[in-house]
């Protein structure tokens, strides 16, 4: 047996943490000594609390340690959190990677180098497209994302339940809903020649944009927000001002190739500040 003491020194770690995995219950002395409460180590725990530590150490947290050390195939348990937590780091490297990317082109523009975001300004023809609309909780990827997918079965499953398959582009429009902090999320598809109405969408008709900001982006969703801000920017920058809402016009974007492959259209209705 360790004493408290001795079981800190061998899994380089501090007596007041041993109290705290104690008082959590993910690694409780093998002994409590009823009189003097001194808690005591058995040998065969040491290598718990070295797991412990090297888990610690990876950035795990102690609620999926404590659910390893008490799995019955600790070996299985301990290589699915491992691998969970190998994809969260790839995830925060590919995050940071984006940001130095961003944090560099922000200095060479500092630095006075031309930056080209091949923002164009043109009219926008109208376009009747049919859609459905819902809330989202404010803006922001976290906010609309979870809103997007089952606005899109709906209307889908509408369009196709009137006798008719969705027609590309799909246009997406945004707009803050007045008195909250809500943000109306608008999901639509290219209305037929003759626009024909059902249950469960909406025939509506986006005017014409007499000057609109433009940006194509190609990518994913996850990093639109970025070339919404590079968008932003430029429009500032060559002195106009946001005049009505904007849209997403998802010019590719096919269901059976990845997001990469995608092609959007970024339109802000802008006019001379």
């Amino acid at each position: 047996m360790y004493t408290i003491g001795e079981f800190a020194a061998h899994g380089r770690v501090s007596v007041r943490m041993l109290r705290h995995y104690d008082e959590i219950g993910i690694l409780q002395p093998a002994r409590v000594d009823p009189r003097t409460g001194y808690r005591s180590y058995a040998d065969a725990q040491l290598g718990a609390l070295l797991r412990l530590v090297e888990l610690r150490d990876l950035g795990c947290g102690l609620d999926e340690i404590g659910a390893v050390l008490a799995a019955e195939d600790q070996d299985a348990a301990l290589r699915d959190l491992l691998m969970r937590r190998r994809a969260a780091i790839e995830a925060s490297i590919d995050a940071d990677r984006a940001r130095l990317d961003r944090l560099d082109e922000r200095l060479r523009r500092l630095e006075g180098a031309d930056v080209m975001t091949d923002v164009e300004y043109r009219p926008v023809e109208p376009v009747t497209v049919y859609a459905v609309e819902g809330r989202a909780p404010g803006m922001g990827p976290e906010n609309v994302s979870p809103v997007i997918d089952p606005l899109l079965g709906r209307l889908v499953g509408a369009i196709q339940g009137a006798g008719r398959e969705p027609r590309e582009p799909g246009v997406f429009w945004y707009h803050a809903v007045p008195d909250s902090e809500d943000l109306a999320v608008h999901v639509s598809f290219t209305a037929d020649e003759t626009p024909v109405a059902a249950e469960g969408y909406d025939v509506v008709e986006l005017p014409a944009i007499e000057t609109a900001a433009v940006l194509t982006h190609r990518g994913d969703m996850p990093s639109i927000g970025r070339s919404w801000m590079a968008l932003m920017e430029q429009v500032v920058e060559d002195g106009y001002r946001i005049a009505g809402p904007t849209r997403e016009v998802y010019v590719h974007a096919p269901d059976d190739r990845p997001q990469s492959e995608w092609v959007t259209e970024l339109v802000a209705p802008v006019e001379r500040a």
